[in-house]
């Protein structure tokens, strides 16, 4: 559900940006506007960027090789980090140097087409209007009562929150440019179209930031979720087990590694140790299915130590 619901929106988001981006070059050629140019370049560079999550979706679904035991979920994660850095330098970098260049030599909305700009604006607000919405509502399905910040920030699925990111900058950006090319037109002082060229830019080089600091945390594994990580430690303490200690990482956003060394009782045979880990793994799957790759180590039941933790044991932890 996460991974189509994400799809979709790479989508309405590819075919939105796809016609705001020949939109916004039409009107750059009729009026020299840097604003616009800012605006179409900032499009050609969201295309980009869902092609590229698009291609981490489809190599993240290659089944494990010798290579690459886990497999390669974290593909996506790879391609999300990938569009961070082509928001960053081809959208904001480039906004950024247009709109020093447009204050070095300020010029106003050339041609007669002083109309153009504001109906190729109004158009795309309409467009990624509709793609904005199509994200929230696909990231609605997974982000249950959490804040939007915090489903940023706790996403394991990359592509939602880039999307919801890059639409809600596009809509900021075209607002942005309005008002330059808006006041460029009641003033004819082209200063107006630059520091709307400069905003576009500032805002592109921030989500571009939170981008990039969000994806590393993903590509250097993050654990489970809270959420998840109870199911588990319940799954293994409902037949009577005991955790020494637990450990999760997520291999890609539906593949989740579960490591864990729980306590057995000094008189158990070794089949009973084999038939009670079996039983532990399919309650694990079954609280949560993403537990595809699950090692439970069987330990000792010890008594705590002075310090309140079992001899050899870790502190607790996802």
């Amino acid at each position: 559900m996460a991974a189509h619901g994400g799809t979709k929106a790479i989508v309405a988001a590819l075919a939105a940006n796809l016609a705001i981006a020949v939109m916004k070059f039409l009107a750059y050629l009729l009026t020299q506007s840097s604003s616009m140019l800012a605006e179409a370049i900032h499009s050609v560079a969201d295309s980009g960027n869902q092609l590229l999550l698009l291609l981490g979706g489809k190599k993240s679904q290659r089944a494990a090789s010798p290579e690459h035991p886990f497999g390669y979920g974290r593909e996506r994660y790879i391609y999300a980090f990938i569009v961070s850095i082509v928001l960053f330098s081809v959208g904001g970098l480039f906004a950024l140097y247009e709109a020093w260049q447009k204050f070095l030599h300020p010029h106003g909305i050339e041609g007669g087409f002083w109309w153009v700009p504001l109906a190729v604006l109004v158009g795309a607000v309409i467009a990624e209007s509709y793609s904005f919405r199509t994200a929230i509502k696909e990231s609605n399905h997974t982000r249950g009562g959490q804040s939007w910040v915090a489903f940023v920030r706790s996403a394991k699925q990359p592509e939602l929150p880039v999307i919801l990111l890059e639409d809600f900058g596009a809509l900021l950006g075209l607002l942005f440019a309005l008002a330059g090319v808006g006041l460029t037109l009641l003033t004819g002082n082209g200063a107006w179209d630059a520091a709307g060229t400069g905003m576009i830019g500032l805002l592109l080089v921030s989500i571009a930031v939170v981008l990039a600091l969000e994806t590393k945390s993903l590509l250097l594994g993050e654990s489970a979720t809270k959420a998840d990580v109870e199911r588990i430690r319940a799954a293994i303490e409902s037949d009577g087990g005991r955790i020494i200690h637990l450990r999760t990482m997520h291999l890609g956003p539906e593949e989740l590694l579960v490591a864990a060394k729980i306590a057995v009782s000094r008189a158990a045979t070794g089949e009973e140790i084999a038939l009670a880990i079996d039983d532990c793994e399919a309650r694990i799957r079954a609280a949560v299915p993403i537990a595809r790759v699950i090692y439970l180590e069987p330990d000792l039941h010890r008594p705590a130590s002075a310090g309140g933790h079992e001899p050899g044991a870790t502190a607790p932890g996802p």
